[in-house]
């Protein structure tokens, strides 16, 4: 079972693996405009995050920004974080090639991907790569929420998929 600081939490939506296609979802820009998987062509990383405010998931946002950029695609962070405040932590990171997704309106991604921890209302830390044919490559839900992902792996698995 999955947890947040020790404490089990309950996932909710339907889980991917590597070899679905991947689903679409609905997410939020910090612009507020609406876009959907599709909006995103190529190959994707999907980093997700229980919120941007906390060292752990700016350190994820940060090490897949920098050491993805060289990689080709495109690396999106998603979270349940209102997309001002994701539109803050841009600014006060000095990021600018970050897409951040909210999923704050419908929990869209969340439901999609199996990443909602209903006891919270937050995402679960996990990552995704999609190849630009939209099948997934690579999948990653942590256990512990609050604990790093492998950067590594899932850089590589970007790197491998066309």
């Amino acid at each position: 079972m999955p947890t947040f600081k020790g404490n089990t939490v309950t996932l909710q939506g339907n889980p991917v693996k590597v070899g679905d296609t991947a689903p679409d979802f609905t997410a939020l820009t910090t612009a507020l405009e609406e876009v959907t998987l599709a909006s995103y062509p190529g190959k994707k990383l999907i980093s997700v995050v229980p919120s941007i405010d906390t060292g752990v998931c700016d350190t994820q946002t940060r090490a897949f920004n920098e050491k993805a950029s060289s990689l080709g695609g495109t690396v999106l962070t998603v979270s349940n974080d209102l997309p001002f405040a994701q539109r803050r932590w841009c600014a006060a990171s000095g990021l600018d090639n970050v897409v951040m997704l909210s999923d704050h309106r419908d929990q869209s991604f969340a439901k999609s991907y199996g990443v909602l921890m209903e006891e919270l209302r937050l995402l679960a830390r996990s990552v995704f790569v999609i190849d630009s044919a939209g099948t997934v490559q690579y999948v990653q839900y942590m256990d512990e929420m609050t604990e790093e992902v492998d950067f590594d792996a899932a850089l590589e698995a970007f790197d491998a998929a066309n």
